[in-house]
């Protein structure tokens, strides 16, 4: 069983206002059979810290089009994206492009 895992998480460009405003938390992710992913975080984040709107951060399994993904500074495309194995200590940033205009 993986060892739960203490991650920072962090909103900006506007997505923080789905999280009741606020830009960073720190989390504990529990302990599970299959390691940490962002696949399983993003389900995690859905269900833990996502007040409202939903369909404005999540589409189908991933992040909606227009979110960026930074995991420890790095595009999570150069990291496997969904498929990145989460490890203590990392930090994950969401920042929006989307704007109202």
């Amino acid at each position: 069983m993986a060892a739960p895992l203490s991650v920072e998480v962090e909103f900006g460009g506007g997505a923080e206002l789905l999280f009741d405003g606020v830009k960073k938390h720190q989390v504990t992710l529990p302990g599970q059979k299959e390691p940490w992913d962002i696949r399983n975080l993003l389900v995690w984040i859905k269900k833990n810290l996502l007040k409202e709107r939903p369909e404005l951060f999540i589409q189908g399994d991933s992040v909606r089009p227009g979110i960026l993904v930074l995991i420890n500074d790095a595009d999570w495309e150069l990291l496997g994206e969904l498929d990145y194995q989460l490890q203590d200590q990392d930090s994950v940033l969401f920042i929006s492009t989307l704007h109202g205009g």
